[in-house]
């Protein structure tokens, strides 16, 4: 059996649950920097798909680096105008040669980007958008720790981290955006666009919820129109998520800078759904983190997870990994508990430099050897975070 350096430890704090201040925040399907999370991450698993299916494996790409650059509409009741589109803007490295074979990585990268869109929001033209692809081929150094003898080696020195269980807030906050989105909401609510956001601030048992979400003009004919219909959906939220399990009372403010004596000025509106639209620009990585959410109160890694390669980017690996753990830990013992999962370029993706498995409460001899026997399994068969991520069954945004 592989000798790893795995750490058990019991760390001084209140549980999240406990503590008296929490902040969650979720950007949602719309919202640019989830665009540019999503187009990366479609990307890369197109590259992935292709790479295979031309070369029996995966080849060297991190195409993490791209942004939405925000276009310019003219709102307006009944519809409005899109004056200037988006602008999406590829770059990262991706292999685009293979022993002399040319690979169509631009047309991958539109491509994959269009599916997306079309499939995802609802008024967005894919064909409307300007593609700068500005993507360069690999680093040949990098793209050796693809086929090392030794196996696969991470391509770079990074850390990862997860936790379990959500608290309630986690669960409201990914609640609420997800059935915002939800097939059903947009059939009872079709004026409401995909970019929604929440924000939710706990003081003790108090839930501040705070929810930007586009409305799509052509749906609103009136002032007076859009605070009915924005009226319609606060009565839905409210009667939806008015209570927790532990009896905490919930407070929802829908788009708070709404004005009626600014007319239409003073509501919402958007062509698209998105604010995207109209300057509201988006980046890889300035959003969600690898399991939807933004939690300032736990440990957080900055790491960019969306477009990078899932075979031995740790950057991406390690969180997805740590996230795992955390269930799979918190299942067992019940115990509340921190993951941290940190790694050296070229060393085997197996075998991090160290895992520190953190807990609040301490640990039996038995929950330290049934933490050990789980951290060491899901490492022995790290490279199925690999299968699911291009087989698209793991979110990373």
């Amino acid at each position: 059996m592989v000798k790893r350096n795995i750490f058990i430890t019991k760390v001084r704090g209140t549980p999240l649950e406990k503590q008296k201040i929490e902040i969650v925040e979720r950007k949602g399907l719309g919202h640019p920097d989830y665009i540019a999370d999503s187009i990366a991450e479609s990307f890369s698993e197109e590259l992935c798909k292709y790479y295979i299916k031309a070369f029996g494996k995966v080849l060297h790409h991190n195409v993490d680096k791209l942004e939405i650059i925000g276009g310019k509409t003219e709102p307006d009741f009944g519809g409005g105008n899109v004056i200037k589109p988006i602008s999406v803007l590829f770059s990262g490295r991706a292999t685009d040669n293979f022993n002399g074979v040319e690979i169509p990585v631009r047309e991958i990268a539109v491509d994959s980007a269009n599916k997306w869109i079309s499939k995802n929001l609802r008024f967005l033209n894919p064909e409307s958008i300007n593609y700068i692809f500005e993507t360069k081929s690999g680093s040949a150094n990098l793209s050796s720790a693809f086929s090392s003898e030794d196996g696969i080696g991470s391509n770079d020195t990074s850390f990862g981290v997860g936790y379990a269980p959500l608290t309630e807030s986690e669960k409201l906050v990914l609640n609420i955006e997800r059935y915002s989105n939800s097939k059903e909401f947009k059939q009872k609510f079709p004026f409401s666009g995909e970019d929604v956001k929440v924000m939710c601030v706990r003081n003790n048992n108090k839930i501040d919820i705070t929810i930007a979400m586009a409305f799509v003009d052509r749906y609103i004919n009136s002032v007076s129109d859009y605070f009915k219909k924005k009226n319609e959906i606060m009565t839905e939220l409210t009667r939806e998520f008015n209570f927790t399990p532990l009896g905490r009372k919930i407070k929802i403010t829908l788009n708070g800078m709404d004005n009626k004596n600014l007319g239409k000025n003073g509501c919402y509106l958007t062509v698209t759904g998105s604010s995207s639209e109209h300057g509201d620009d988006g980046a890889v990585g300035r959003g969600n983190r690898v399991n939807g959410l933004i939690t300032p109160n736990r440990t957080m890694s900055l790491e960019a997870s969306a477009g990078k390669n899932p075979v031995n980017h740790i950057g991406k690996i390690y969180n997805l990994l740590s996230f795992r753990l955390a269930e799979k830990i918190y299942n067992a013992s019940k115990l509340e508990v921190n993951i941290k999962t940190v790694g050296r370029i070229g060393r085997p993706l197996d075998q991090p430099i160290m895992i520190a498995v953190e807990t609040l409460e301490k640990t039996s001899q038995d929950q330290k050897k049934e933490i050990l026997d789980l951290v060491n399994a899901e490492l022995s068969k790290i490279s199925e975070i690999t299968k699911d991520v291009i087989a698209g069954k793991v979110a990373v945004c």
